[in-house]
C-alpha cells in the first residue's frame, strides 16, 4: 500500500472519531501510529516533483548507494532500507512527498520515530524534516540528530519539540521560522563524514499525541534589551503554538527580575508578577513586562538585569531575557575625543578574557542565535563563502547582523562586533547584488579609475546590508595560471597590481580613514601577505591541492620586487587590515626553509608593521593557524607572537580564546603584545563609527543591484574584454548580420560569474540576477540564433560566436592537476570546430585563466579573452556589437602549452601564444607609420616622462603598441614577445621612453 494512501486514510479515520478518542482531551489515549515509510516498495526511488527517495552529496562519490533489502530481522514487514556510504564532503538521502499532492498534516502527533540498525560508530546522524513552502525542495528545514552508539535494531523516537530551525543552510530562505507541522513535505538524513559505513533503516512513522507543553511555547521578542540609564525596558512575552492553533489549556508565565550585575533598588526598580494566557488564546498573543531603571550620577560600565521567566503549560524560552543598562559617562564613549585616547581608556578597563575575545572571530553559522557573542566577548563574526541568512535578501542580512550586534550590547563595555565578508567581486554572497568581473578582468581593463569605481559600488552594497568589513582586495601577483586562485589576481606583473590598488580607495574612501564612518564605505583587507601567487607546482600539502597553500621559494630581491611591492602600496593607501597567506615562504639563503606565513614574525611584525609602518590590524585566514606545527597552544602562541592580531577560528573560537588566555597567563604571550593587537582592532572599530552606530544603516539598500551600479559593472565587463585575434575584421559584429551562437558559456550566468558567487565554489546556471552574454547580444538588437552544442543547422549564417571556457571553482579546488586542466572540454572543442568550419567565427573564452587554444587558432577568425565578466553580460555584447571598442590588454601571459608554465613577463626564455600586454583594439583607425614614427613617439614619450605628464606618456606608448600589433598580426615570435611584454611593464612604472624603445625592438622583430 502506498504511504500517501495510509496517511490519507488515517486522517479520515481521525476526523470520524469522537474528540476524546483522538487524544485532544486531557488523559486520552495516544492515537495509533501513522506510517510514513514502511520500505516495502510502496515508495519508489525517484526525485522531485514525483514522490520518492533520492540521494545527494557534495560531489559525485558522496551520495550513498541505497536499496530495499529483504531481511529476516526486519522490525516491520519483510524489507528494510539499506545503504553504503563513504563521504568526504557531505551526503545523505531524502524522502520528498509528491509536490503535486497536498502537503501532510503531522500536527496531531508528538513526534516521528523509526528503527535504526546501529553499528556503534559513536557518530551523530542528522535528521531533518521539511515544513511549509511549495514542495520538499522549497520548504523550511528543521533539524536534530541522534547518535549511533548502539548495536542492532533500536527504535529512535524524536519529539517534534526537539527540532530546531536550521541556520547553516536553507534551500529558499525562511518562510516564517515556525515549525507549523500542518504542511509537511518529508524528511532527510545526513550521514557521517569521513567514515566508510553501512546502515539499515525501517518503519518511519508518526507517534504519540501532541502535548500542549510540547507544541506551545513562550517566547520574547529579543534576548537583550538595552536601555539608557533611567529608561524603562519593555519585554514582550508571547505565546505561540505549533500549527498556529489556539491554546487549549491555560499558560502562565511568572516573571521576576533577579541576579545580573545591576543592583536591585539602586540601579533598577525590581519587578515580579504573573501573566496568564487563558485557554483559547490565539497563537501569537503578547503581553508586555516593563522594567524601570534608575538614574544616578556615576559613570559606569553596562549592567545586566536578567528577567527570570517560569512557564507552566508551555515550553519556556531557550534563554532568559536580559535588560541591559547602557554603559555611560566613560571617556571611551565620548565621540569628541581623539580615537587614540578612546582606545587607551577602553583598553585600560578590559580584562584579559575580554581582550582575548576581541582577538577572536567566529563564523556566524557556528554561534547559532548569537548567545556566545556575549558569553565569549567575541570581537568579530564573519560569513564564509555561501554562509548567508535566509532569505538571502538585503533586509535579512541587516536583520541578522543587527541581531548579533544586539548580543554585543550585553557585554560590560558594549564593544560592537566588526562583521566581515568575502566580497571579492561585488557583494557576491548576496542574491541580486551587482557582481563585478573578477580581478583578472579588472586588471585587463588597465583602468585604475574604473577599478576604484567598482570598489565603491561594492562598498556601498556591502555596507547597506550592515557589513563594515570586506576581505578584499587580493593583491597576489599570480605567477602560475595553474593556480586555482589566479583569477583573484589583477595580473602577473606587480606594477599592474599596484596600479589597480585604487580599489582600496573605492572601498575605504580617503587614505586617512575619515570616510569609514560613511554608510557607503567599508574597511578593506589586503591579502594574502605575502607570496601566495608564487607557490610552486606540487608544493601544496593541503589535500589534493597542487599549488594553493604551497611554498613560494624566492630570493630576497624577488620577494621585494614581485610580492611585497603591492603591499607597500596598500599600506601607503591606508588599507585597514591585512590577511596573511596560507602558503609558506622559503627565502633562498635565510636558512629557515619553508615557513608558514602565519608564523613569520620577521615578515608580519618586522616588514609589514615595522618597516612598512602598517597601523591597521592583521586578520588570519580561515582556520589557518591549524596548519602550523605543534599542538594547539603552540598554534595560538606562534601566530599571535608573529603579529596576527585577530584569529579567524570559525568553529573553534572557544578553544582559541581559552588557549590565548592560558598562554598569556603563563607569560608565553606578553601583555604588551595582547594590548597592541586589541588596540589595533579597537582603533578600526572607532574609525568605522561602530560605537556610535553599531546597527545597519540600510539607507543605501535600494541601490543594491541598481541600474547605476550595474552600469559600472557593465563598463568593467566591456573594458575587460581582450581581443587577441581579429582576422578580416570579423569583430565588431553588425546588427544586420545573422549570428549563430553556440558554446557552454553563452547562456550561463553562473559560469560567467565564476567562483565566490553566492557560494564559495560558485555554480553553473541562473544563480542570481543578471544578463548572460547571449541575452546581452539579443538585447543589443542582434539577429541571433542559439544552439548550445551547435547541433542546430549551420547553413545561412553570416558569422558564428562560440562562447566556451571553464565552470566555476575557487582556491585549491581549481588547481590544475586537482581534477582540472587548461583544455577546453570535448563539447566546447566540438562546438568550436563545427561552427568555425561552417562560417566565419569569433570564439570567446569565459574563464579565470588562459585556455590552451593554439591547435585551433588557425581555424578561428577572432579570439576574445572574456575572463569572468560577472553579472553584466551586456558589457560583453557592447564590444561585440561595437557599442564600445575593444581596449583590454592581457594581464597575464597566454601560454602555448601547459609545459611552458610558469611563464611571466620578464622571463629570460619567453615564447608565448600571446605576450603580456597584448590586446587589439577596434577604437578608430590604427596609427599609421613605421620606424620613423616610432622614433618620434619615443622622443615625445621621453619628454612626457621628464615632465611627469602621465596621460600623454601613456597615450604615446599605446600608439607605439598598436603599431607593433598591426605589423605582427598573428606572427608572434619569441623575439617580438619578450620586448613587447617588457614594454608594458615599463609603461606601468612610468618609464615611457624606455617602453617605446622596447616596442621599437619588437617592431623590428615582427
Amino acid at each position: 500500500m502506498r504511504r500517501t494512501a495510509l496517511i490519507a486514510s488515517a486522517a479520515l479515520l481521525t476526523a470520524l472519531l469522537p474528540l476524546t478518542a483522538v487524544g485532544t482531551a486531557s488523559g486520552a489515549a495516544d492515537p495509533p501510529p501513522v506510517p510514513v515509510d514502511r520500505f516495502e516498495g510502496e515508495v519508489p526511488f525517484a526525485g522531485q516533483p514525483a514522490e520518492g527517495i533520492f540521494t545527494w552529496g557534495g560531489d559525485a562519490d558522496d551520495p550513498p548507494a541505497l536499496q530495499l533489502t529483504e531481511r529476516a530481522d526486519a522490525p516491520e514487514g519483510a524489507k528494510v532500507l539499506t545503504g553504503t556510504y563513504d563521504i568526504s564532503g557531505y551526503g545523505g538521502f531524502t524522502h520528498d512527498f509528491a509536490a503535486t499532492e497536498p502537503a501532510h498534516d503531522w500536527s496531531a502527533h508528538k513526534g516521528i520515530r523509526f528503527w535504526w540498525d546501529g553499528r556503534n560508530t559513536t557518530r551523530k546522524i542528522s535528521f531533518e524534516i521539511k515544513d511549509g513552502g511549495a514542495n520538499g525542495e522549497a520548504s523550511e528545514l528543521w533539524t536534530t540528530s541522534f547518535t549511533d552508539d548502539f548495536t542492532g535494531w533500536k527504535q529512535i523516537e524524536i519529539p517534534f519539540a526537539d527540532f530546531v530551525y536550521r541556520t547553516d543552510y536553507q534551500p529558499v530562505g525562511g518562510i516564517d521560522h515556525v515549525l507549523g507541522l500542518t504542511q509537511m513535505w518529508g524528511y532527510a538524513l545526513t550521514l557521517p563524514v569521513g567514515l566508510q559505513g553501512q546502515f539499515a533503516m525501517d518503519d518511519v512513522e508518526l507517534y504519540g499525541r501532541a502535548d500542549q507543553s510540547l507544541r506551545a511555547s513562550v517566547t520574547t521578542d529579543a534576548a537583550v534589551y538595552p536601555v539608557r540609564e533611567g529608561g524603562t525596558a519593555a519585554v514582550k512575552v508571547s505565546v505561540a503554538t505549533t500549527g498556529a492553533a489556539p491554546i487549549d489549556e491555560p499558560v502562565t508565565v511568572a516573571y521576576e527580575s533577579a541576579g545580573g550585575t545591576a543592583t536591585s533598588g539602586r540601579d533598577y526598580t525590581p519587578v515580579h508578577g504573573e501573566i496568564t494566557f487563558p485557554a483559547g488564546t490565539t497563537s501569537g498573543t503578547s503581553r508586555v513586562v516593563k522594567v524601570p531603571t534608575l538614574r544616578d550620577k556615576s559613570a559606569e560600565a553596562a549592567e545586566t538585569i536578567p528577567l527570570k521567566l517560569t512557564v507552566t503549560g508551555a515550553k519556556a524560552p531557550a534563554e532568559t531575557p536580559q535588560v541591559v543598562i547602557d554603559a555611560h559617562g566613560l571617556p571611551y564613549l565620548d565621540a569628541k575625543l581623539p580615537v587614540k585616547k578612546r582606545v587607551a581608556d577602553l583598553l585600560s578597563r578590559m580584562s584579559l578574557a575580554e581582550k582575548a575575545g576581541q582577538m577572536t572571530q567566529a563564523e556566524r553559522g557556528a554561534v547559532g542565535n548569537g548567545g556566545d557573542v556575549a558569553a565569549y566577548d567575541l570581537g568579530s563574526l564573519l560569513s564564509g563563502g555561501g554562509s548567508t541568512p535566509t532569505p538571502n535578501t538585503p533586509e535579512a542580512w541587516a536583520k541578522m547582523i543587527d541581531g548579533f550586534q544586539l548580543r554585543a550590547q550585553a557585554t560590560r563595555f558594549q564593544i560592537p562586533l566588526i562583521y566581515g565578508v568575502d566580497a571579492v567581486h561585488g557583494h557576491n554572497n548576496l542574491a541580486g547584488a551587482t557582481v563585478m568581473p573578477h580581478n583578472i578582468g579588472i586588471g585587463a581593463t588597465r583602468d585604475p579609475a574604473l577599478a576604484e569605481r567598482t570598489g565603491a559600488v561594492t562598498a556601498a552594497e556591502v555596507r547597506a546590508t550592515g557589513i563594515p568589513w570586506d576581505f578584499a582586495p587580493c593583491l597576489c601577483v599570480s605567477r602560475d595560471e595553474r593556480w586555482g586562485r589566479s583569477y583573484e589576481s589583477f595580473g602577473e606583473d606587480p606594477a599592474l597590481v599596484e596600479s589597480m590598488e585604487t580599489i582600496v580607495q573605492g572601498l575605504q574612501g580617503a587614505r586617512s580613514g575619515k570616510d569609514l564612518k560613511r554608510g557607503d564605505k567599508v574597511l578593506a583587507t589586503a591579502k594574502h601577505f605575502v607570496g601566495d601567487g608564487g607557490t610552486g607546482y606540487g608544493t601544496s600539502t593541503t589535500g589534493s591541492y597542487t599549488l594553493d597553500q604551497g611554498v613560494t621559494k624566492v630570493t630576497r630581491q624577488e620577494l621585494e620586487a614581485v610580492h611585497l611591492a603591492p603591499f607597500r602600496t596598500a599600506v601607503d593607501r591606508g588599507v585597514g587590515t591585512v590577511m596573511p597567506s596560507y602558503s609558506s615562504l622559503d627565502i633562498v639563503g635565510d636558512g629557515l626553509g619553508p615557513v608558514k606565513m602565519h608564523a613569520r614574525a620577521d615578515m608580519i611584525n618586522g616588514v609589514l608593521k615595522g618597516r612598512m609602518g602598517f597601523d591597521g590590524f592583521v586578520i588570519s585566514d580561515w582556520n589557518a593557524i591549524d596548519q602550523l606545527p605543534g599542538d594547539y597552544a603552540s598554534h595560538v602562541r606562534t601566530s599571535v607572537n608573529a603579529g596576527v592580531d585577530m584569529m579567524m577560528v570559525p568553529y573553534s573560537y572557544k578553544d582559541f580564546r581559552t588557549a590565548l588566555v592560558a598562554e598569556a597567563t603563563a607569560g608565553r604571550v606578553s601583555e604588551r603584545r595582547i594590548d597592541d593587537a586589541v588596540s589595533r582592532i579597537l582603533t578600526q572599530k572607532f574609525e568605522l563609527g561602530l560605537f556610535e552606530k553599531p546597527y545597519a544603516d540600510t539607507g543605501g539598500a535600494s541601490r543594491i543591484g541598481s541600474a547605476a551600479h550595474r552600469a559600472v559593472a557593465r563598463q568593467a565587463a566591456a573594458e575587460s574584454q581582450v581581443l587577441l585575434k581579429n582576422a578580416d575584421a570579423v569583430l565588431p559584429l553588425k546588427k544586420s548580420q545573422k549570428v549563430y551562437v553556440a558554446g557552454s558559456n553563452a547562456d550561463d550566468l553562473g559560469n560567467q560569474t565564476g567562483g565566490w558567487t553566492l557560494t564559495w565554489q560558485g555554480s553553473s546556471g541562473p544563480i542570481t540576477k543578471g544578463t548572460t552574454i547571449l541575452q546581452g547580444m539579443r538585447d543589443a538588437g542582434g539577429d541571433v540564433t542559439y544552439s548550445k552544442d551547435a547541433s542546430a543547422p549551420t547553413a545561412g549564417y553570416d558569422v558564428g560566436v562560440v562562447v566556451v571556457g571553464e565552470t566555476p571553482y575557487a582556491e585549491g579546488v581549481g588547481d590544475v592537476g586537482n581534477g582540472n586542466d587548461l583544455e577546453l572540454t570535448a563539447a566546447d572543442k566540438a562546438a568550436v570546430d563545427k561552427v568555425c568550419a561552417a562560417m566565419k567565427c569569433a570564439v570567446l573564452i569565459v574563464s579565470g585563466r588562459p585556455q590552451l587554444i593554439g591547435d585551433r587558432l588557425g581555424d578561428i577568425d577572432a579570439l576574445v579573452a572574456s575572463w569572468l565578466p560577472g553579472t553584466e553580460g551586456a558589457g560583453v555584447a557592447d564590444v561585440l556589437y561595437g557599442r564600445r571598442p575593444f581596449t583590454g590588454q592581457l594581464p597575464v601571459t597566454w601560454p602555448r602549452s601547459e609545459a611552458q608554465l610558469p611563464i611571466n613577463v620578464g622571463d629570460s626564455a619567453y615564447d608565448p601564444q600571446f605576450p603580456y600586454g597584448w590586446g587589439l583594439t577596434t577604437l578608430g583607425r590604427t596609427p599609421a607609420g613605421g620606424l620613423s614614427t616610432l622614433k618620434a613617439l619615443g622622443l615625445a614619450a621621453a619628454a612626457a616622462e621628464r615632465a611627469h605628464r602621465g596621460t600623454a606618456g601613456r597615450a604615446l606608448v599605446t600608439k607605439a603598441r598598436l603599431l607593433v600589433q598591426q605589423k605582427a598580426g598573428q606572427h608572434i615570435t619569441a623575439a617580438l614577445a619578450k620586448p613587447f611584454a617588457d614594454a608594458d611593464h615599463l609603461l606601468l612604472t612610468g618609464r615611457y621612453g624606455a617602453a617605446v624603445r622596447k616596442l621599437t625592438e619588437a617592431y623590428r622583430a615582427a
